[in-house]
């Protein structure tokens, strides 16, 4: 029988190198030299500035009303431990707490469609606040990271166990998480509750 040739799909031509030896001297494109780098030159790095906000791995800028970024199942986890988001917030902290949802929050809520559009009246609630993103596409762990890294007034409120090993990371961003129908604050020190004078 003939035998059957697969298709190959998106294959390109087969082409000549522009350094190849058959083509004419002129034609050819010439070889790179190395520049040679000079061992009495300084060299220069570039160094991440040191945040402002931080006295060591104390962040002075968070104090009470907290400002909470909020994550997309950090609100289904907490429709299924049936906890108001707000009040168990403030049972935490004991203080002001203002939940924050960003715009790629919101849009990840909206696709996950009817079944969770629970925790989509929640995040509609007057009482958070709207981030507005400027950035490209709507994936939340990043937004947030993101958002972390450039304002250090923010505490992360997730169950994700990837985004948690990033903001770990970052010094002086706590995380909230839930555990045992409750929730807890890791990273946070002791004298951030203290009032200051």
């Amino acid at each position: 029988g003939k035998q059957k040739k697969t298709r190959k799909y998106a294959t390109m031509k087969r082409m000549l190198s522009l350094r190849d030896e058959r083509l004419k001297e002129k034609d050819r494109l010439k070889p790179k030299k190395k520049e040679k780098k000079d061992p009495s030159a300084l060299k220069e790095r570039e160094v991440p500035q040191h945040p402002s906000c931080l006295f060591f791995q104390y962040n002075t800028q968070l104090g009470p009303p907290y400002h909470i970024l909020v994550d997309t199942n950090f609100i289904n986890f907490s429709i299924k431990a049936k906890l108001d988001l707000v009040q168990s917030m403030m049972d935490c902290l004991y203080a002001k707490c203002i939940p924050c949802i960003t715009d790629c929050v919101m849009a990840e809520i909206e696709k996950l469609g009817q079944k969770y559009r629970v925790a989509l009246r929640i995040a509609k609630d007057p009482r958070f606040d709207r981030l507005p993103c400027t950035h490209k596409g709507t994936y939340a762990d990043d937004c947030l990271v993101q958002r972390v890294t450039q304002h250090k007034c923010y505490i992360v409120a997730t169950v994700d166990r990837d985004l948690k090993r990033r903001i770990r990371k970052i010094p002086g961003v706590p995380i909230m998480y839930l555990s045992n129908h409750r929730y807890n604050i890791e990273r946070m020190p002791d004298d951030y509750g203290a009032p200051r004078f």
